[in-house]
């Protein structure tokens, strides 16, 4: 009975993504259902186990490394190894020690836990569905071999591995978990000629986190539909009265709405008003100081920024909407022709996508077509997944258009997730030419070959409030 409901869930997530349309965002504010934890849990671990089987040999095939061993503490997580746990471990424990043995290329990979508890999903029902131990017991200290270093050492030289694949890295914060103890704690226990063999796991790291499965693809439709609705509510008269509201009632009504939902946010939303005869400030000073609180009013242009986590994946999305005075029934085309722009600009950013190159490549071809037709943009998008600002290369940063050094030198991979994030200033003429920025940004994927939007993108303004 149990299996039934489960399927019938994942049928109604699975029926929301596949409505999507590419390329046009939804204005539907209904929330799709959210799974419960439990569906929720299950799902994550059968993607897991998944990911393990068929991603993880063709990752460290890639890395050209024989085994990559993980090892995190309880509050001193590792983010990679965060990734790996059931969905019912809220962290490691004691110190979780994975192990990944693939023994010649292309061949299966052998998957070890050293540590105490065991690395199972704590709901029965799903642990028998998969076996067992997600990651099979190798040590227990009452079983002949106490310490537990020890034991790391027994297993790596049972195999003999050759290249052996630690998380360390100078450039990435989501390769670098491995902390300066264990690190020690491990060439300590390994000696030599083991501890000589150990490399960054920094390209098999980044594979891992910014690799998606197709079933997670599936899933992410439904994930950025809901922050989507979630976005198009906040952005009405059901939140926003002008004269009244201000931008943080709005922020915070964001913060209550995820709550509400079971959902999580991974940044605390922001949101802003352009007004007419008062310029923007720089991007320095949008970061660097604390922004002011004004009360909305017609007229305004807000922008906001804003993401949630569910199904152990991020969304970022900014958007804007327009205040209408009285009269109106749609912004001004000055703004209209901005935001076109910007759309343009996003255009221009997913034609220049090519698997296997550094992203800084990417970058300078996207700024040099941007500047031929005109546009004065500015390119900032990321990875994303399951982290916001996530694994992989930097496309630029509003504060460098000529080219990220380390993070823009990593190559373009396909089957990632992407946030589509830039701005466009553009003079508004109803404004009295005075520029102003379009800031967007839309969540999309990249399958190697073209990139697409996970649930569309904003074309429009949202209007407030909103035409009937």
């Amino acid at each position: 009975m149990r299996r039934l409901l489960f399927a019938s869930l994942v049928a109604t997530l699975l029926a929301t993504a596949m409505t999507s349309v590419p390329g046009r965002l939804h204005a539907d504010p209904v929330v799709p259902d959210i799974l419960s934890l439990r569906a929720q849990s299950d799902l994550r671990d059968d993607w897991l186990v998944k990911r393990l089987d068929t991603l993880l040999p063709m990752l460290m095939e890639r890395a050209g490394v024989d085994m990559w061993i993980l090892i995190a503490r309880e509050y001193t997580e590792d983010p990679v190894v965060e990734t790996m746990l059931p969905a019912t471990w809220m962290s490691a424990r004691r110190r979780t020690v994975l192990i990944f043995h693939q023994p010649e290329p292309g061949a299966d990979v052998e998957r070890l836990s050293a540590t105490f508890h065991a690395v199972s999903s704590r709901d029965p029902q799903t642990a028998a569905r998969h076996g067992g131990d997600i990651y099979p017991r190798a040590w227990f200290p009452h079983d002949g071999q106490p310490d537990q270093w020890a034991r790391i050492a027994e297993i790596v030289a049972e195999r003999d591995p050759q290249r052996i694949a630690v998380n360390r890295s100078e450039v990435f914060p989501l390769a670098d978990g491995l902390t300066a103890t264990q690190a020690q704690g491990l060439i300590d226990a390994l000696g030599e000629p083991y501890a000589s063999r150990l490399v960054s796991g920094e390209t098999l790291a980044l594979g891992w986190l910014e690799t998606r499965i197709p079933e997670e693809m599936i899933a992410y439709r439904t994930i950025q539909r809901i922050a989507h609705a979630i976005v198009i509510e906040g952005l009405s008269d059901k939140v926003i009265t002008p004269g009244h509201t201000r931008t943080s009632d709005v922020q915070w009504w964001y913060r209550e709405r995820i709550r509400e939902l079971g959902l999580e946010t991974w940044f605390h939303p922001s949101v802003s008003v352009t007004r007419q005869a008062e310029q923007d400030g720089d991007m320095a000073t949008m970061f660097a100081e604390a922004q002011p609180d004004p009360v909305i009013m017609p007229g305004d242009l807000l922008h906001m920024d804003f993401g949630i986590t569910y199904l152990g994946f991020t969304t970022d999305t900014q958007n804007h909407a327009y205040v209408l005075r009285a009269g109106e029934t749609d912004a001004p085309e000055g703004l209209k022709a901005g935001l076109a722009a910007a759309n343009r600009a996003q255009d221009i950013l997913m034609e220049n996508f090519r698997a296997g190159e550094p992203a800084n490549e990417l970058l300078a071809r996207a700024v040099a077509q941007a500047k031929d037709e005109g546009l004065d943009a500015v390119f900032y998008s990321h990875a994303l997944g399951y982290h916001g600002h996530g694994a992989g290369p930097w496309i630029g940063a509003w504060d460098n258009q000529e080219g990220v050094p380390g993070q823009g030198d990593y190559p373009i991979h396909p089957n990632t997730a992407w946030s589509i994030e830039l701005n466009v200033q553009k003079a508004v003429p109803e404004w009295g030419d005075q520029p102003v920025r379009f800031r967007l940004e839309e969540d999309a994927y990249f399958d190697g070959e073209t990139v697409e939007f996970i649930d569309g993108r904003q074309t429009s303004f949202h209007l407030i409030p909103r035409p009937r």
